[in-house]
């Protein structure tokens, strides 16, 4: 599949951080990608079980776990891909998310808020760790889950 084929998605066409999935499918310099690599992208989005909690501690995490669709839902925000989400970064997802329905001012008000109360370490950026501590009573498992037919 090429990135005109993820476009031609409604759904991806209209959603605001569209570009951001549809490149969340692609390896680093790559235009296509193929079955197996759709397919573990796509594994992030799978619900998880209530057997699946229970199984071997001892083998490789699930690409469905908690902690890496978290690092999936990082990755969107961190634009520059340099382990942390600056406050420019927010405001261009904030903005593609909004569009020009709230002005600048506003965004960079959230952002500020939002980087405000993450940042743990003063940095003035959020880390994967601080990102990981705001979410954590957010149910992720469920709000990242697509439920696919058997």
């Amino acid at each position: 599949l090429s990135r005109e084929d993820f476009q031609r998605i409604p759904e991806l066409a209209i959603n605001p951080l569209g570009d951001r999935i549809i490149n969340a499918f692609f390896p680093e310099g790559e235009d296509q990608v193929n079955f197996r690599g759709f397919m573990r992208t796509l594994a992030h989005f799978r619900p998880i079980e209530d057997n699946e909690k229970s199984k071997d501690q001892n083998g490789p995490e699930p690409l469905n776990s908690r902690s890496n669709k978290l690092h999936f839902a990082f990755r969107l925000y961190d634009l520059d891909k340099d382990g942390r989400i600056s406050r420019d970064e927010l405001l261009q997802v904030l903005r593609m998310m909004v569009g020009v329905n709230i002005s600048d001012e506003q965004l960079g008000s959230i952002a500020d808020r939002t980087i405000q109360e993450a940042d743990q370490d003063g940095d003035s950026a959020i880390s994967f760790a601080e990102f990981v501590k705001v979410l954590e009573k957010v149910d992720v498992e469920q709000k990242m889950s697509i439920r696919f037919l058997h």
